[in-house]
């Protein structure tokens, strides 16, 4: 009756390496026993519970426009010719009509890529000197003391910080164009 009882204990564990349970007192070190794995009996209810939070996944995406809104404006959208759009913000017009006016699309289009890797390497060499035990500390105080060495050398007097801001300011107006 007893090797009945406990082989049918030992049956609704599930064995990862093939021996069964550790039987030793539970104030033991060597043994941590896990409860056992609750069964999926009732898959209607993941499936429900699934269903509800796409449910109300979609209506916080959509939680300015109900349903006949979106399709009015699908339809709406789709009725009209891309080049006149009117509701568009000043900065994407801006963006759409330099980027009509580039002659070497490919070019820009690959300097932009090239940014966007360069930008990904750079943060990624950050990080890893980041993790690294007594590199971060040094270069704060680098930074610090860099930060110091300027703000004297050009913020403090007065001759100083106006030859700054003349520099700043033809070098705005060298990159725009624009006298500021």
């Amino acid at each position: 009756m007893a090797s009945s009882a406990s082989s049918s204990t030992f049956s609704s564990f599930t064995l990862v390496d093939g021996k069964p349970p550790c039987r030793h007192s539970a104030a033991s070190p060597q043994c941590v026993s896990l409860p056992p794995l609750q069964s999926h009996t009732r898959p209607w209810k993941t499936t429900a519970f699934c269903r509800k939070i796409a449910r109300n996944v979609i209506s916080m995406a959509s939680s300015t426009t109900t349903e006949t809104e979106a399709d009015a404006a699908t339809t709406e959208v789709a009725s009209t010719d891309p080049s006149t759009v009117t509701d568009s913000p000043e900065l994407v017009k801006t963006i759409q009509q330099t980027w009509d006016k580039v002659e070497d699309k490919y070019a820009v289009s690959a300097l932009a890529v090239a940014g966007t890797v360069a930008l990904w390497g750079s943060a990624g060499v950050i990080s890893a000197i980041d993790r690294l035990p007594l590199i971060p500390g040094v270069l704060e105080l680098v930074g610090i003391g860099y930060t110091g060495w300027f703000a004297y050398k050009n913020l403090v007097f007065k001759p100083e910080r106006e030859a700054l801001i003349r520099k700043i300011k033809g070098t705005v107006k060298d990159i725009t164009g624009i006298d500021t």
